[in-house]
This record gives structure tokens, sequence and C-alpha cells, in this order.
């Protein structure tokens, strides 16, 4: 039984999703916060158990990054929705995400691993998901205070400066790996 926890962590995540969009939609930031540190609680917990006791799968390789790319970005859709942020982050999470997708899958049919995530992917992940809650509490708190406002920008800048970074990493490492398969395929 203990094998299935993982996935069901992570299947949880991603039933959150939709709700979690729902609530930030109506303004119900109280039950939108809790359920987003759900998420990440989840997130954190499904992955301590997946590695301490041997329970990682293809599906939660493959689910459980999906489930925080999507609690992430529904987030942030409705954030931007509600200027809370500005458009520009939402577009840099969205390249950053598209490009991972494209790459992976070109990786997948050059018969290489899919790259998995590294600390630095998972940092990004983290500071991204404090820096949403964190705009979402000093928004409810503060209102648009001018210090409220900075601190959001600088909670928000440091996750993208770290999602920039992850993707300049990740792209090392796809063009190290393309590098490498061509150059097998070539003797």
């Amino acid at each position: 039984m203990r094998r299935y926890i993982p996935n069901a962590l992570t299947l949880l995540r991603l039933i959150i999703v939709p709700f979690l969009g729902y609530y930030i939609y109506c303004e119900k930031y109280t039950t939108a916060i809790i359920l987003f540190a759900f998420g990440g609680f989840t997130d954190v917990l499904d992955g301590y158990i997946a590695r301490k006791y041997n329970l990682i799968t293809k599906w939660g390789k493959f689910f459980d990054p999906l489930a925080d790319k999507l609690m992430q970005i529904t987030a942030l859709v409705f954030l931007v929705l509600h200027r809370f942020i500005p458009l520009i982050v939402l577009i840099i999470v969205v390249i950053k995400e598209s490009l991972m997708l494209a790459g992976g899958i070109m990786l997948y049919k050059k018969g290489k691993t899919v790259i998995g995530a590294n600390w630095y992917g998972k940092l990004a992940t983290v500071i991204f998901y404090f820096a949403i809650l964190a705009t979402i509490i000093i928004k409810i708190v503060a209102g648009n205070n001018g210090y409220a406002l900075n601190a959001i920008y600088v909670a928000i800048g440091l996750a993208v400066v770290c999602t920039l970074f992850a993707l300049s990493r990740y792209i090392i490492i796809y063009f190290r790996l393309s590098k490498d398969y061509n150059e097998k395929k070539n003797k």
C-alpha cells in the first residue's frame, strides 16, 4: 500500500489545480492560500517518500513535475488577471516550461533519458511557491501600499531570476546530451 502514497499525493495535487484557480478567480484568497500551501506540502512529501523508500515510478517522474507546473501556472494566470503581478512573469514561466517540454520531447525521440529535476530546478520551484504565497498574503494584508508592492516585486523577481537560471542550466545539459548523441550517431 505504501508504494502508492507518492503517486496518490501527486494525483491529489493535480485534483487541487482547478479548485485553486477557481478560488483565486473568485478572490477567496484564504482558501486559495491553504490549497496552494497544501499542494506545496504534498510536493515535498511525495518526493521525500519516493526517494526514501525507493518508490520512484515513471508515472511519478512525469506527473509530479506536471502537477507542480500546473499549480504554478494556474496561480500565475489568475494573479496576472487580478493585476497582482505583471504579465511578463507569466510569459517567462510559460516560455521556460514550453522550452523544457520541447527539449524533453526531442531528447526522448533521440532515445535519451529526459532531463530530470536538478537542485536548481527544485530551488526555482520552491522559491516560486513562496513568492506566489507571499504575493497573495501581502496583497490581502497590505493592499496597494508601496512597501507591499515592492515586497511583491522582490519576491517575484527573485523567483523569475531563479527560473531563468534553471532554464539556462537545462539548456546547457540539453545541448551537451544532443552533442553526445550526434557524435555517437556519426561514429
